[in-house]
């Protein structure tokens, strides 16, 4: 499984902030995906033990 170090959630923090700033009206759907990502990427590892 992917890890996220601290220097790629740097650049993902930089480009998410970019985006966002281009962008607004996208707030929710990136915040939403983010949530989603991050959610599997914890659910997974539980229901591997």
């Amino acid at each position: 499984m992917l890890r996220i170090t601290g220097l790629w959630m740097g650049i993902i923090a930089i480009i998410v902030g970019i985006l966002i700033i281009a962008l607004p009206e996208l707030i929710r759907w990136i915040l939403g995906i983010a949530l989603i990502v991050l959610g599997v990427m914890a659910v997974i590892p539980a229901l591997k033990k």
